[in-house]
Order: structure tokens, then C-alpha cells, then sequence
């Protein structure tokens, strides 16, 4: 026995049976748990009662650990401090100085030490548990972590993956989307969006829950995509909770849906492309699907053939006064426009001879006319590929 759990030569040791009638009563109060949590508590309280000391050391420090256990099982905190002072209110009445109080001094000692032991042994607890919540919660995060990597860059060890994906939500077997969004600032794990944007979307898609993370300083939603309404209502979902582009600078990327671990890293690259090809175009819809800009994918399939349609159609737009950048403008104005000079000028907010001085001079250094069928497809090939290639800032070969 410690030194300090010497026992009053007046209290009798406790009936082990009546101890353990009241760990039974109080795992009851605290909704069903295990009463061997309480571990020696009990016991030790009234060991520190008989004699009228607070609770040792040695006997605090077990309750860490008990409390380590109760995180580890996934006991409810609350439900664990429930259970030890229920403990304790049902152990008093039933102490010797309580039960046959013959000396009110005794009674005061008895409550002192009985409230200064609940005190000790809740504050080890709590300590335990949340020291060994945040060893969880850190790994957790780094499973989880591991997992995204492994999800989007393609692991080797597919049926590891598969089995993964069903404890973060994931059923890998329907049709898979994913959206990549970037912003000014990159975004972190830390973020509060993380957990607003999950929020938003759960349930969104036949109940099926989404994963949100972040990769190299980008959001990546992966999510159920059964069908095209599926995928327009997560967007929408997506632009309501991201808010305005002009608030964060934010663009988002969305690749094609698909089934099995490997669709989700095509999609995953898809959805980047879109996002760097949206950028390049300048394009109006802060969301770029893949499936939207299969044109330009197309054009950029083969990028040598890209490059000398550019070079050899557009490159003598660089002799012109102002540079290239006028006239393609122009152009695709005129071309969205259906071919209509008068309405291009409205949008370019220019004069009609303005806007046919410039297509002329397109024609002239380019031999390709706007007017004519053919001229109208090179050139919109060739302003498309521009667009996507970065020309004519960036130098196509």
C-alpha cells in the first residue's frame, strides 16, 4: 500500500460489492458505459475520506490514462465526467463519517475530500482524453491526408484505395466528378470554408458525401455525379457558398464524371486543365467544365499542329499598329457576333468603320476573310488556339 493511502482505524474497508452496486448505478446514469472506466476511483476516494487527505499523486495519475482509453473507445466526454460524478454523489451517503455521523468535523472533512477527489479525478480525465483526442484527430488528418494524395495522383494500390474511399464517404463504384478551385490566396486544411462547403453539399447528390480537401494550395470537391443535374447542382452549390469571384479572385476547374479510382484521377486532371485553359481564354464563367471547352482540348491534343496554325496564320498580326491584340479581339467580337459589323462595333463600343477597317487589315495580313466560310473557321481556330496557348505573349514555338 502507498504511504499515503494509510486508512483510518475507525472506517472499515469498503464492501467490494456495494462499490461495485454503485459503479453499476452510476454507468447507468451516464447512459449504458462500461463501469470499469471508474477503475480504482471509487476505491480511492474512500481511502482518501478515511484518511482525510486529498487524493495522491500516484492515484490521479491512472485516471489520465483512463481517460486516454475513454477517447480511444469513443466515449462521449460529457458521458465520462457524467460517470464519475455520479460515482461520487452515490459513494457519499454511504462513507462511514455520512452514514454514522457521530462528529460534524468529520462530516466536513468527509465532504472536502470526497469534492476535492471528483476535482482531481475529472481534471485528469479531461486532460487524458483530450491529450489523446488530438493524437487521434492528428491522425486522422494525416490518413486523410495520404488518402486525397493517393486518390489523385493515381496509387498503385487500387483495391487500397477503393477500400479507403468508403470510410471517407466514398463509393467509387457510381460515377465520380471533381472540381478544382482556386483563388488569390491558397487555401488551407485549416480553413472554416473546408467545413462549410462539405456542409453545403452533403446530401446534395442521392445522400452521397462529397470529399473536400486542398492539394497544393487548391480546393478539390470530389463528389457523386450520376448525372448532368447532379453536376449543375453541386456548382451551384459551389458558387453559393465561394460567393462572388471578385470578393477571393476564385476560379473553378470541373473535370468529366467517371467510375473506379483511375476516373477520378482523369477527372481530377481534367478539371486542372480546364482551370489553366480558362484562365488563358479569359473566360467570362468563373466555372470551367471540361466539357465546355472540348474544342479547345481538342486543338491542344496535338500542340505542334496548334503552334503553326498560330505562327502561320496570326504571326503577321504582329507588324500591325497596336499589335496582334486589337484584331483578335476584333475578330472573335465578330464572330460571336454572328458576322455582323454593326453589332460588333456596339459591343467594342467602336465605329462601325473602325471595326471594318480592322477586319480588313486581318484579311490583308492574313489572307484568311472573316466573311468567307473557310477564312471564318481558320481564323477561329487559329484565335481559339492563341487563347490557349498564350500567344501572343508568350512566343508559340
Amino acid at each position: 500500500m502507498h504511504p499515503h493511502d494509510r486508512v483510518h482505524p475507525d472506517h472499515a474497508h469498503p464492501d467490494p460489492a456495494t462499490l461495485a452496486a454503485v459503479a453499476e448505478a452510476a454507468a447507468a446514469d451516464a447512459g449504458g458505459l462500461d463501469p470499469h472506466l471508474l477503475g480504482d476511483f471509487l476505491d480511492s476516494v474512500w481511502t482518501a475520506v478515511s484518511a482525510r487527505r486529498r487524493l495522491p499523486e500516484h492515484r490521479t495519475a491512472r485516471y489520465r490514462l483512463l481517460g486516454e482509453r475513454a477517447a480511444g473507445d469513443g466515449v462521449a466526454l460529457r458521458a465520462l465526467l457524467d460517470l464519475y460524478l455520479s460515482a461520487a454523489w452515490r459513494l457519499w451517503r454511504l462513507l462511514p463519517p455520512v452514514a454514522a455521523p457521530d462528529d460534524a468535523a468529520a462530516v466536513v472533512d468527509a465532504g472536502e475530500v470526497v469534492l476535492r477527489a471528483s476535482d482531481d479525478a475529472v481534471a485528469a480525465l479531461t486532460e487524458g482524453y483530450q491529450l489523446a483526442r488530438r493524437q487521434l484527430v492528428r491522425r486522422e488528418e494525416s490518413a486523410r491526408r495520404e488518402f486525397v494524395d493517393d486518390l489523385l495522383t493515381g496509387s498503385s494500390d487500387v483495391p487500397g484505395v477503393l477500400h479507403r474511399a468508403q470510410r471517407h464517404g466514398l463509393d467509387l463504384a457510381a460515377p465520380h466528378a471533381v472540381t478544382v478551385v482556386r483563388a488569390t490566396a491558397p487555401y488551407t486544411d485549416g480553413s472554416a470554408l473546408l467545413a462549410t462547403l462539405e456542409r453545403r453539399l452533403q446530401g446534395s447528390v442521392a445522400d452521397a458525401d462529397p470529399l473536400v480537401a486542398t492539394k497544393d494550395g487548391a480546393l478539390v470537391v470530389v463528389f457523386s455525379a450520376p448525372d448532368r443535374e447532379a453536376v449543375r447542382d453541386v456548382l451551384s452549390r459551389l458558387r453559393t457558398t465561394l460567393g462572388t469571384p471578385a470578393a477571393t479572385g476564385w476560379r473553378a476547374g470541373v473535370g468529366r464524371p467517371g467510375t473506379g479510382a483511375g476516373a477520378v484521377v482523369q477527372s481530377y486532371e481534367q478539371a486542372r486543365r480546364a482551370l489553366d485553359l480558362a484562365r488563358r481564354l479569359d473566360w467570362r464563367d468563373p466555372v470551367a467544365d471540361t466539357a465546355d471547352l472540348v474544342v479547345h482540348d481538342v486543338l491542344l491534343r496535338d500542340r505542334t499542329a496548334a503552334r503553326d496554325l498560330v505562327v502561320a496564320l496570326l504571326e503577321p498580326l504582329r507588324e500591325a499598329r497596336g499589335g496582334p491584340e486589337p484584331y483578335l479581339r476584333t475578330v472573335e467580337t465578330y464572330l460571336a457576333a454572328g458576322g455582323n459589323a454593326t453589332e460588333t462595333a456596339r459591343r467594342l463600343h467602336l465605329s462601325v468603320r473602325a471595326v471594318t477597317y480592322r477586319l480588313a487589315r486581318l484579311r490583308a495580313l492574313t489572307g484568311a476573310d472573316p466573311a468567307d466560310a473557310s477564312g471564318r473557321f481558320a481564323l477561329q481556330a487559329a484565335v481559339l488556339a492563341a487563347r490557349a496557348l498564350g500567344w501572343p505573349d508568350e512566343q508559340p514555338d
